[in-house]
C-alpha cells in the first residue's frame, strides 16, 4: 500500500485500488462483502506510519502524500477537453456530436478522479448534461440515457459532487425515470447513482420524496443480479432515514426481501433492510403475516453469518413485542433446537440483547398461559 484509507466497513485498502473498485459500480466491501453505508474514504494514518517505518527500515523510498496525489491535480489538457465537450453538447451542435460528447464525458469521468472533481466544480455541467436528453432526436435514445445516467453515477462518486448533483432539480427525477424506463444496465447504474447520492442525509430525503422507492423495489425483485445488488444497496441506505421506511413498506419492500431470503438470494442485504424496517409497525405486521417468522428462525438456527443472525434477531424481537401469537413459533423452535438461547450466549452484543429479550418474553407468556389454565 502507498495511500491506505478506511472504508465504511472498517477495512483498510490502498486508495487507488478501492477507488477503482467503487468507480466500477461496486458498493460492497471487497473483504467482508457487506454493503457499504457510504463511499467515504478516510486516511488511515496509523497504517501509513507503519508503512513509512517499514520503508525506512528496508531502505525503500516512499513518495510523500502530496507527490502521490499529483495524479489528482487538474491539468490544462483536462480543462480543454471539458470545454470541447461542452461545445459539442450545445444546442447548435448536431445530434451525433451531442451523443459523442455525452459518451466522452462518461468515459473521462469513469477513468479520472481529477476530471470528476473538475466537472463537478463547474456549475454549468449538470444542467448542460441533462439538457442533452431534452434535445430533439435524443429524448428517447437509450444510449444517451445510459451514458447520461452513468456519467451522473461517476460524478457522484466524488464526495464534493454529491450535494451539487442532489441539489439540481432535474437530476434525481431523471435517475428515477431511468429506473422505470431504461435498459437493465441503465436501471442498475441509476440505482447505483441513487445509492451514492444517498450518502448525504439531505439527499436521502429528496430521493425518497421524489418517488424512488417503488421502482427500486421493483428492480430488487426483477433485475439482473448486479442490478438487484445496486437496488438493495440503495434501499438500505435510503431507509437509514426514518421517513423512507414507510415509503419502502408501501412500495412492497417487505414481500420482496422475504422472497429473496426464501430463494437464498441477497440474504445479507435483505436481512439488513428488514432490520431497519422493523422499527415500522406496518412492516412488522406484514412480516408476521407473510410467514417471515419461520424464515427468520431458520437464519438464527442455520446461518454461519453472525451479522445475519443479529439482523434476524432484531426483526424477531420486534415481532414478538408486537404480536404475542408468534411467541408460540419461537417457543417451539427454542424447545426443539435451542437456537435463541445459543444466540443469547454466543451472538454479537446486539444479537445477545435481542435474543435474551425474546426468551424473556416467551417465558413470561408461557407462565401466563400456565396460570390461566
Amino acid at each position: 500500500m502507498r495511500d491506505p484509507v478506511v472504508v465504511a466497513s472498517g477495512q483498510t485498502y490502498d486508495r487507488a485500488f478501492i477507488e477503482e473498485w467503487l468507480s466500477s459500480g461496486n458498493r460492497t466491501c471487497p473483504q467482508t462483502q457487506r454493503v457499504l453505508s457510504d463511499t467515504t474514504l478516510t486516511p488511515n494514518h496509523l497504517v501509513r506510519s507503519m508503512i513509512s517505518q517499514w520503508c525506512i527500515e528496508h531502505g525503500v523510498t516512499l513518495p510523500p502524500p502530496d507527490q502521490e496525489q499529483e495524479e489528482g491535480l487538474i491539468t490544462g489538457k483536462e480543462r480543454n477537453a471539458l470545454r470541447r465537450i461542452f461545445d459539442k453538447m450545445s444546442s447548435s451542435s448536431s445530434v451525433p456530436q451531442q451523443k459523442q460528447a455525452v459518451r466522452e464525458l462518461r468515459l473521462l469521468t469513469k477513468r479520472n478522479r481529477s476530471f470528476r472533481a473538475l466537472v463537478g466544480a463547474n456549475p454549468d455541467t449538470i444542467p448542460q448534461l441533462l439538457s442533452v436528453l431534452s434535445a430533439p432526436g435524443l429524448r428517447c435514445d437509450p444510449e444517451v440515457q445510459e451514458d447520461t445516467v452513468t456519467t451522473i453515477l461517476n460524478l457522484s462518486i466524488h464526495d464534493s459532487n454529491k450535494k451539487t448533483v442532489g441539489d439540481n432539480p432535474r437530476a434525481i427525477p431523471l435517475l428515477i425515470d431511468a429506473l422505470q424506463t431504461g435498459t437493465m444496465e441503465t436501471r442498475s447504474n441509476a440505482a447505483a447513482a441513487l445509492f451514492s447520492l444517498s450518502a448525504l442525509d439531505c439527499n436521502k430525503l429528496k430521493i425518497g420524496e421524489s418517488g424512488a422507492m417503488k421502482p427500486l423495489v421493483e428492480l430488487l425483485e426483477q433485475g439482473s443480479p448486479s442490478a438487484k445488488k445496486d437496488a438493495g444497496s440503495a434501499i438500505f441506505n435510503l431507509c437509514m432515514v426514518h421517513e423512507n421506511r414507510a415509503r419502502a413498506v408501501r412500495g412492497g419492500a417487505v414481500g420482496v426481501v422475504l422472497k429473496a431470503i426464501g430463494h437464498h438470494s441477497l440474504v445479507d442485504e435483505s436481512l439488513a433492510i428488514l432490520a431497519l424496517l422493523s422499527s415500522d409497525q406496518d412492516a412488522v405486521e406484514e412480516i408476521a403475516r407473510a410467514g417471515g417468522v419461520p424464515r427468520l428462525l431458520g437464519i438464527v438456527r442455520d446461518s454461519p453469518c453472525a451479522r445475519n443472525k443479529e439482523n434476524a434477531a432484531v426483526v424477531l424481537f420486534a415481532i414478538c413485542m408486537q404480536d404475542r401469537t408468534k411467541l408460540r413459533e419461537v417457543g417451539e423452535e427454542e424447545e426443539k433446537h435451542g437456537s435463541i438461547s445459543r444466540l443469547a450466549q454466543n451472538g454479537t452484543s446486539r444479537a445477545r440483547r435481542k435474543a435474551a429479550g425474546i426468551i424473556d418474553k416467551w417465558k413470561r407468556a408461557s407462565r401466563s398461559t400456565h396460570y390461566s389454565c
